[in-house]
């Protein structure tokens, strides 16, 4: 039996930016590249598809910068998705009648 795989340090950068995301609000995955000063929106988007600490780590509350979902648990469409629109609604994030994040959900 193998160990499991350890984050690396731009993935523990990752988490440690979007555990401060409270819930109620989002951020995009660029705005975390920013945060962090290192790595691009899609590198942001593969290190939370390997989050290996949710709940902890909040990845559901990352989206894209025009307020789509983007992914979850890897997945783009289908039941995950789905899940996490629910879960951010839970949260009491607004959405647009696009089915998109309201603007107002992105922290500062």
């Amino acid at each position: 039996m193998h160990e499991p795989r350890k984050p690396t340090e731009f993935e523990n950068a990752v988490y440690d930016a979007v555990r401060l995301i409270p819930a109620g609000n989002v951020a995009s995955y660029g705005k975390i590249a920013a945060q962090i000063s290192r790595g691009t929106a899609r590198a942001v988007g593969t290190a939370l598809a390997k989050n290996p600490y949710a709940p902890e780590v909040p990845c559901h509350r990352v989206v894209r910068a025009d307020g789509a979902l983007g992914g979850f648990h890897g997945a783009t469409q289908g039941p995950r998705m789905r899940e996490k629109s629910d879960m951010l609604r839970r949260e009491g994030v607004p959405f647009g009648l696009t089915e998109k994040v309201d603007p107002s959900a992105f922290m500062a």
